[in-house]
């Protein structure tokens, strides 16, 4: 349509939780320069502990900034994303996914018959997705 313009791609940097992520930023930079400024003055009057923290908060307030910008590239480029068929280099140079190797009914993956030389690789793979099922449960993550 004639009258119709296209969306912004910057448009998401307006989104409210956008808007609370450019405050935090907008706030907490210049306070951590502000208390670099006061640990210097600490260690200028004696307190040799200051120096340490004279140097460590503006080098947080660099590394805010930085995640911040960092952050916005990432939402305006996400990275691209791999397609089903899109080959990879596996340790040993053994290329994915492995030609003629199905799922196992038990989550395991079973070589084709006759791919002798897959096996061992295909009984490593089965053994670490049985260790890696309880992974995490300790920690809350399942």
């Amino acid at each position: 349509m004639p009258g119709t313009r296209e969306a912004s791609p910057w448009r998401f940097l307006i989104a409210p939780r956008w808007l609370g992520w450019h405050l935090l930023v907008i706030l907490s930079v210049p306070g951590m320069l502000w208390l670099g400024d006061w640990q210097l003055h600490r260690a200028e009057s004696g307190n040799s502990l200051s120096w340490a923290y004279t140097f460590e908060w503006p080098l947080f307030a660099i590394f805010a900034a930085g995640f911040w910008v960092k952050t916005i590239r990432d939402e305006f480029r996400p990275p691209a994303q791999a397609k089903p068929g899109d080959a990879f280099a596996l340790p040993g140079g053994m290329p994915a996914p492995l030609p003629g190797v199905r799922r196992a009914a038990g989550g395991g993956a079973e070589p084709a018959e006759g791919d002798e030389e897959l096996a061992p690789y295909n009984a490593y793979l089965a053994r670490l997705t049985r260790e890696a099922r309880g992974h995490g449960r300790w920690h809350g993550l399942r």
